[in-house]
C-alpha cells in the first residue's frame, strides 16, 4: 500500500491586506486572525490617500500588523505609488490581473466590496500575482519607451517637412534618396535662410548628388514662399531638438545597461542576479533596435507585400 503524506502547504495566508486603487485614494481591507477566538477572522476596512505620506503611515500600520501579503489590482498607472512605497517599507506587495480577480456577477460593486473580496481571494491563494521588473529594469523600460516615443514624433515631423516642401513646388524627396542627409539638410537650410536660385541651391550637393545638379535645379524649381520658409524653419528646429533629446535617451539607456549588468561592489546593495537576468529579457524583447533609424520606410504597393 502507497503512503501518501499530506501538504499543508495550500498557499493561504494567513495576515492579509488588499487595496482597491482609485486615483486619489486607495480603500484598503485588513483581515488578519482573531486575538482569542480561534478560526475566527478580524476585518477592517478604511480609505488611505494616494499621498506618499498617506502611503507611508499605511506602511508602517501593516508592518505593525504582521502583514504577510499585500495585494493590489493593476489599476492604470495608480498602483505605482502604493507597490514601491510599500515595496520599500518591507512588505511582500502583489500586483494582480484585474481579469483574474474579478467579482462575482449579480453583487453590489463598490470599492469596499471590491477590497474586501480581494483580500478573501489573496488569503486563500487565489490569486497569482503579475511580473513587476526590479527597479533599474523599470528605470531603463522609461529611457526605452520615451525614446521610442521620441523617435516616431520626430519622423512624424519629417514627414510634415516633406509635406511643407511639396506644398511649395518643391521636389526634393524624389531627387535624393535621403531628405535629411547633408545635401539636402544643407538645402532646406538655405531655403529657410532665403535663398530660392535652383542653381545655387543645388550647388550644395555633396557626394553621388554632384552629378545630379541638373535634375537637382529642376526639382528645386517651385513657389516657395516666405511663409514656407518660416514653417520649415519651425519644424527643423523641432526636428533638431528632438534629435538631441534621443541622442541624451541613448547615453541614458547605455549607462543604465551598464549598472544593471556590471556586478556590485557589495553584492547585498544588488537586487540579485534576477536583476540581471530580467534586464536582459526586457532588452531583448524590446521590439525597438538601438540604435533606431527613423528614416520614413517607402511603401510597397504590391498585394503580396500588404499581406506579409
Amino acid at each position: 500500500m502507497e503512503e501518501l503524506r499530506e501538504d499543508h502547504d495550500d498557499g493561504t495566508v494567513a495576515r492579509v491586506a488588499a487595496i482597491d486603487i482609485a486615483k486619489a485614494s486607495g480603500m484598503v481591507c485588513l483581515r488578519v486572525p482573531h486575538d482569542t477566538i480561534e478560526g475566527r477572522r478580524v476585518q477592517q476596512v478604511w480609505t488611505v490617500a494616494s499621498t506618499t505620506n498617506a502611503i507611508l503611515e499605511l506602511g508602517d500600520r501593516l508592518v505593525c500588523q504582521g502583514v504577510e501579503r499585500v495585494v493590489m489590482e493593476a489599476t492604470g498607472s495608480y498602483w505605482r505609488p502604493f507597490f514601491y512605497l510599500l515595496e520599500a517599507r518591507g512588505l511582500d506587495c502583489w500586483l494582480v490581473n484585474a481579469r483574474d480577480v474579478k467579482n462575482v456577477p449579480g453583487r453590489p460593486k463598490t470599492d469596499k466590496l471590491d477590497a474586501v473580496w480581494l483580500a478573501k481571494l489573496a488569503e486563500r491563494g487565489m490569486v497569482r500575482a503579475s511580473f513587476v521588473p526590479p527597479k533599474l529594469v523599470r528605470q531603463l523600460r522609461d529611457f526605452t519607451r520615451t525614446r521610442t516615443v521620441f523617435v516616431q514624433e520626430r519622423t512624424r515631423h519629417k514627414h510634415r517637412v516633406d509635406k511643407a516642401l511639396q506644398d511649395a513646388q518643391i521636389k526634393l524627396s524624389g531627387a535624393v534618396s535621403d531628405l535629411f542627409g547633408q545635401s539636402g539638410r544643407a538645402m532646406m537650410n538655405a531655403l529657410v535662410a532665403g535663398e530660392r536660385n535652383p542653381r545655387a541651391l543645388a550647388e550644395l550637393a555633396q557626394g553621388s548628388l554632384v552629378k545630379k545638379k541638373a535634375a537637382l535645379a529642376e526639382a528645386l524649381t517651385g513657389q516657395f514662399e516666405d511663409h514656407h520658409a518660416r514653417l520649415l524653419g519651425v519644424l527643423l528646429a523641432t526636428i533638431d531638438h528632438l534629435t538631441a533629446q534621443i541622442h541624451e535617451l541613448g547615453q541614458l539607456i547605455a549607462q543604465t545597461l551598464e549598472e544593471i549588468t556590471t556586478p556590485p561592489d557589495d553584492p547585498a546593495d544588488a537586487d540579485g542576479p534576477a536583476t540581471v537576468v530580467s534586464a536582459r529579457r526586457y532588452w531583448l524583447s524590446v521590439s525597438m533596435p538601438f540604435p533606431v533609424s527613423d528614416r520614413p520606410q517607402r511603401r510597397s504597393s504590391s498585394p503580396r507585400s500588404a499581406r506579409t
